[in-house]
């Protein structure tokens, strides 16, 4: 018999795994309505002053805000939008960190001090801070720009550990053999240690969105998240800017961490899930 496909190896395995299976589900269903959440609702009901306001349930799901903006149509403009903060700072990130990390860790040297270097000076710079420090200092703080932001302090961590894995890799025999064979420099990363990486690239990912949405949220909460488009962490603040939780309004800010909560756990879950598949050690457990 034929050896299978590396495709489809890869979905034997994925289906081996329940807690990625079940992420993997509740991710999926979250990116389709994400996607086609937004051209069925009427995204007139998300400004300001909309609507009367009312209690959940009758002509509106979940009622509406102290704002008088229909809390599902809220919702499902706001999911995508927090979705997409977490993907560009994890990928833009985990971008940054695999080049310094592949670079410091392969060719060692000068190269491997002053990115090393660069990296722990930036680690001892308290990020809070420095996010605190450009989201007053923006004068319209947008989407786009908070995920380039978050994604400017997270490429330290992911350079360290890919440095680590580099190291670990580059001593292999099929590295010794490819080198031997004339391969050499940039060639030898991309085609013997980047494929290599490619499971644990994986599982960085989804722990550099979990590291990404946490951070906005937190900024969002202290109010210095987009102000002028709709987010899960934008809901929270102006949910407890106008006290929705003392007045007893609690469809206003539930909905929003209940689907922030639904997030985090998805994430969980397949990070769970490819970490089994990326060690070895935990697939017996």
């Amino acid at each position: 018999m034929n050896d299978p496909s590396p495709v489809r190896e890869t979905l034997r395995r994925i289906a081996r795994e329940p807690f990625l299976v079940i992420g993997l589900v509740i991710l999926a269903v979250l990116v389709l309505v994400s996607i086609l959440g937004p051209l069925v609702v009427d995204n007139s009901l998300a400004q300001v002053g909309a609507l009367p306001a009312r209690r959940p349930p009758g002509t509106y799901p979940l009622g509406t805000d102290g704002q008088g903006r229909d809390v599902l149509t809220s919702l499902v403009l706001a999911t995508p939008q927090t979705l997409k903060i977490g993907l560009l700072a994890g990928l833009i990130g985990l971008s940054i960190g695999t080049v310094f990390g592949l670079c410091a860790g392969f060719f060692g040297g000068m190269v491997d001090t002053v990115i090393r270097v660069l990296a722990d000076v930036m680690m001892t710079i308290p990020g809070i801070a420095v996010l605190l420090l450009i989201a007053t200092n923006v004068r319209t703080m947008n989407v786009t720009l908070m995920a380039l932001v978050v994604a400017s302090l997270s490429w330290m961590t992911a350079t360290r550990t890919i440095r680590a894995q580099t190291l670990s890799l580059r001593e292999r025999s099929y590295v010794s053999i490819a080198r031997l064979s004339g391969a050499g420099g940039l060639e030898l990363v991309l085609t013997e240690v980047l494929p290599n990486l490619l499971p644990y690239l994986a599982a960085s990912f989804v722990t550099a969105v979990s590291r990404a949405i946490l951070a906005t949220i937190g900024l969002e909460a202290l109010g210095l998240g987009p102000q002028n488009e709709l987010t899960l962490g934008m809901i929270v603040y102006w949910a407890q800017f106008y006290g929705a939780i003392l007045r007893g309004l609690w469809w206003w800010w539930l909905p929003p961490v209940f689907i922030i909560t639904t997030i985090f756990i998805a994430l969980l879950l397949i990070s769970a899930g490819l970490d089994r598949i990326v060690n070895v050690r935990l697939r017996g457990l």
